[in-house]
């Protein structure tokens, strides 16, 4: 004879094993697919980054930083270029580790020579009176800054101004492709 209460509590045990099995390979499949999404978002970004459009723009910004000719700033696309990074690093849409590994050292370039000797970014907030502008873009200096004192243990840069500078003065030497 049949016991059905243990047939029932078999099948009832199966079932929910079965459907914890599905919805933990649910979970997996759609971890792997954000990683896949972040990577090939970061190496579109990187190829709009080394593009020649983006490479003339990053050499006329780094040339006029790097002269001290804040009026001269033209293009603000490097700059949008790097917000729109930090926005999409902070709302998770881009993984922090990749985009580090992808633009950490111009980041880093970047955002201290628009601070240092004058606060470019400071200024354009108070002249457009908009505290916000360009606020996922020092975000993003702050996470890459907080990544790089993970990976090293100790502040990445011993002088900041100088790697800036010579990070600058190759941009500001970039070949249009």
């Amino acid at each position: 004879m049949v016991d059905w209460f243990s047939v029932t509590i078999l099948t009832l045990v199966a079932t929910w094993i079965l459907v914890v099995g599905t919805l933990f390979l649910m979970y997996w499949q759609t971890h792997q697919n954000q990683h896949l999404n972040s990577a090939n978002a970061v190496m579109a970004l990187r190829e709009r980054f080394d593009g020649a459009r983006m490479r003339a723009a990053r050499r006329h910004l780094s040339d006029r930083l790097l002269r001290q000719a804040h009026e001269d700033i033209a293009s603000m696309e490097v700059i949008t270029f790097f917000e729109l990074v930090g926005t999409l690093t902070h709302r998770k849409v881009l993984d922090d580790l990749l985009v580090w590994e992808a633009f950490g050292t111009w980041i880093d370039s970047y955002y201290w020579a628009l601070r240092h000797p004058v606060d470019l970014i400071a200024q354009l907030r108070s002249s457009l009176d908009d505290p916000w502008v360009f606020h996922e873009f020092e975000w993003l200096h702050g996470r890459i800054e907080a990544i790089d004192r993970k990976m090293t243990g100790t502040p990445t840069h011993s002088d900041p101004g100088e790697y800036a500078k010579r990070i600058l003065t190759r941009e500001a030497a970039l070949e249009s492709i």
